[in-house]
């Protein structure tokens, strides 16, 4: 069972097996068996049996795929519950699809017991292809497992670092600036070549929200028997997805730290949603107190269980699509916490659809209080000092990456040091993951002195 959660589900295989299943289905359910007419049964004519099936079949095809348009339009169109236009390889899947189930039902409603369980499974079969079909073109649900919501990763064990205390200086003697990590680390014998990535569990302790388990980066600093304190990146993934979509850059982390003497960030992916079916808006609402499980338990989870160096400028937040919305407005609200922001193809706003859906399934119809939360209104009250801002997205994604040009103006505007990053050929897809937060750790290490300033 296990080995089938984990089947890679993106890379192609798994969906051209079930289109191939599809296809002999559909010929199938579209092909009927007229059985030969005898001169006495009063029967219309083979040929003519046949011609009304074609018409039957034909008429179905078209009837679910107007079906399956109608739908596209009430869900991008009247409701807007994306956010941004579906993909045209998408609206390929949900028509195709819906004409395929309207083939399957006419096969249910004129044919005998067995056919009709037959058609009955295509209609699973059918929605099952297009749905793994969607999924592999976005690229964020690489398993089985990731696609239906179950945790099949490692849990992690987190390293303690050595409670001996280290020598004070006399209160006497001049203090004398400590080096930069960078210059004065060591990579001691025997220290792994790659980190340690697995799940840990983040109690809810103060926030109750419940979360689905986070995914923890070790670079390879961090494993050593006395680990130097290292910075922290915390990340958020879109919606729907989960915290199990940072395995996307892991060999990004890994890299990096070969690079740079085992040298790396300590990368948290939390989960700000919950369950890929809803979106709490990363606020305290009666949806869910994800501002209290952010800033509250996890970062006290940080604090107490992880060996992070000290200084806001040693933590960082990021995230994508949804993540990178509530990066943003998690940096822009709480400075004193984080130093740097990682934005990756982020939403500007909070959004459950439109913006009236937003105020009323997320606000309680308060429009003032949506107003507040809104990223560019927090930056526009707000002057800010030492703090860096990065946003990516790439140049086929038009619809984020103007609202990433509208981010970065008025986080520039508000002081902020900005830094805009456009990826050729990368769309909202699992692609703007894969470029962008390799585009944006290069920029941090220097800054978390994990490496010599750029010239």
């Amino acid at each position: 069972m296990g080995s089938l959660l984990s089947l890679n589900i993106v890379d192609g295989t798994i969906v051209a097996i079930f289109g191939v299943a599809s296809f002999a289905m559909l010929v199938y359910l579209a092909s009927h068996r007229v059985p030969a007419r005898r001169a006495d049964d009063g029967l219309p004519s083979t040929w003519v049996r046949r011609r009304r099936w074609i018409m039957v079949i034909a008429f179905s095809a078209l009837g679910g795929a107007a079906a399956g348009v109608l739908v596209i339009v009430i869900c991008e169109v009247f409701l807007n519950l994306f956010g941004t236009p579906l993909e045209l390889d998408t609206h390929a899947w949900v028509v195709g699809s819906f004409a395929a189930v309207g083939v399957a039902v006419a096969n249910i409603w004129t044919s005998r017991w067995w056919r009709k369980a037959i058609a009955s499974a295509a209609v699973i079969l059918f929605l099952a292809t297009a749905t793994l079909g969607i999924n592999a073109s976005y690229g964020l649900n690489s398993t089985p497992a990731s696609l239906m919501g179950i945790n099949i990763a490692d849990p992690l064990s987190v390293p303690r670092a050595d409670p001996t205390p280290k020598a004070t200086p006399s209160p006497t003697a001049v203090p004398i600036p400590p080096k930069p990590l960078w210059q004065r680390w060591s990579a001691p014998a025997g220290m792994p070549a790659t980190g340690q990535y697995g799940t840990v569990a983040i109690p809810s302790t103060a926030s109750g929200f419940v979360a689905r388990l986070a995914y923890l980066y070790l670079p390879p600093a961090a494993l050593v028997a006395d680990p130097p304190p290292l910075p922290i990146l915390i990340m958020m993934m879109g919606q729907p997805g989960g915290p199990d979509s940072s395995g996307k850059f892991l060999a990004t982390l890994n890299s990096l730290a070969a690079a740079n003497r085992g040298l790396g960030p300590i990368v948290l992916t939390i989960d700000q949603i919950g369950s890929p079916t809803q979106n709490p808006l990363c606020i305290d609402s009666p949806r869910g107190n994800v501002h209290t499980y952010v800033m509250t338990d996890v970062v006290n989870y940080v604090r107490q269980n992880l060996h992070v160096a000290d200084g806001r400028l040693n933590w960082a937040i990021g995230g994508y699509s949804n993540g990178g919305e509530c990066a943003l407005s998690f940096g822009a609200k709480h400075p004193e916490v984080f130093g740097s922001i990682l934005d990756v193809s982020g939403e500007i706003s909070p959004s459950l659809g439109s913006i009236d859906s937003t105020v009323n399934l997320g606000f309680g119809g308060n429009r003032s209080q949506y107003d507040a939360e809104l990223p560019l209104t927090i930056m526009g009250n707000t002057r800010y000092a030492d703090m860096l801002a990065i946003f990516t997205s790439g140049s086929n994604d038009h619809y984020y990456g103007a609202e990433a040009d509208t981010a970065n103006a008025a986080a520039q505007a508000s002081g902020m040091t900005t830094h805009r990053i456009i990826g050729q050929g990368v769309g909202h897809r699992s692609d703007a993951i894969v470029f962008g937060v390799p585009a944006g750790l290069p920029i941090l290490y220097p800054r978390w002195e994990l490496s010599a300033p750029t010239q």
